[in-house]
């Protein structure tokens, strides 16, 4: 589940989840939209397990 830009998700959705990701981000910019943050968590998760 990924929150949406502003609020990110409900507490009730946080205490459902198993794991929670932060993507760290530099300078003023302090969110990033849906699509935008998908594809920096999905590379990661391909990267960590070698491409595969």
């Amino acid at each position: 589940v990924v929150g949406a830009e502003q609020f990110g998700l409900s507490d009730a959705w946080l205490t459902q989840a198993d794991e929670l990701v932060r993507i760290p981000m530099l300078g003023q910019a302090d969110s990033l939209n849906v699509a935008a943050a998908a594809t920096i968590l999905l590379y990661e998760v391909v990267r960590q397990r070698g491409g595969k």
